[in-house]
């Protein structure tokens, strides 16, 4: 284990599965570290840095997808969500909160591992040769995968990040919603894309309802259209 290895933070009110998942983790080589509930998350999140955050659902008191949508305005440490609930309304209320991937109970401890490594795979190494690109009030540098607004950092998930990243460097090109979904490493199917860009819509749009940047190409895909 070095300082080098990934570090999770898990966060489980059941004492016997955040046991035996910080021991799988930290086997499968990431260093851990555990809380009960969501205040107990809160304040370790204060004072350390992680690279991934594990969370179950259903907690006592606040829950995950509260705390999903709170972490979500100031943080954007990857956040996927354990839950013994498996419809699509469940995993698409998790995704919109703010999470990156889900992940229903029960689950084999080794897909978490490569759920964990796809989400950190997500945020591209290489960035594109493009510079900054401007949608209205809004800039987007793809070199330091930051969106601002008037100077201001506006907070975007690591999907969100890599969704934009994948569009910023082909803008003005109708991307597919598969190819989007590859490289952008998402998760899931296309609707996974489709419920993204819903996400960068409310971030970026002035009207979602007629998007002016990012836009639907019926039955091709979705096109970043940047100001010229």
């Amino acid at each position: 284990m070095t300082d080098e290895d990934p570090h999770i933070l898990v966060i489980d009110d059941d004492q016997r599965l955040r046991g035996l998942l910080r021991k799988y983790l930290s086997d499968s080589g990431f260093m851990v570290s555990s809380a009960s509930d969501a205040a107990d998350a809160r304040a370790k999140l204060e004072s350390l840095t992680f690279d991934l955050i594990v969370m179950d659902v259903m907690m006592p008191g606040e829950s995950g997808l509260h705390l999903t949508e709170s972490l979500r305005k100031t943080l954007k440490t990857p956040i996927l969500l354990l839950t013994a609930m498996g419809e699509v309304d469940d995993r698409i209320a998790g995704l919109e909160s703010g999470a990156d991937d889900y992940l229903p109970k029960p689950f084999e401890p080794r897909e978490l591992v490569l759920r964990i490594n796809s989400i950190l795979r997500r945020m591209p190494t290489e960035k594109p040769d493009t510079g900054p690109l401007q949608l209205g009030p809004y800039q987007f540098d793809p070199a330091r995968n930051e969106l601002t607004r008037d100077g201001q950092l506006v907070h975007l998930t690591s999907a969100e990040v890599s969704l934009l990243s994948v569009l910023a460097a082909h803008p003005n090109e109708t991307l597919s919603r598969e190819y989007l979904r590859t490289e952008a490493r998402l998760g899931g199917n296309v609707r996974t894309v489709d419920v993204q860009v819903t996400r960068l819509r409310r971030k970026l749009e002035p009207d979602t309802k007629t998007p002016r940047y990012l836009v639907t190409v019926r039955g091709a895909g979705y096109v970043l259209r940047p100001d010229l």
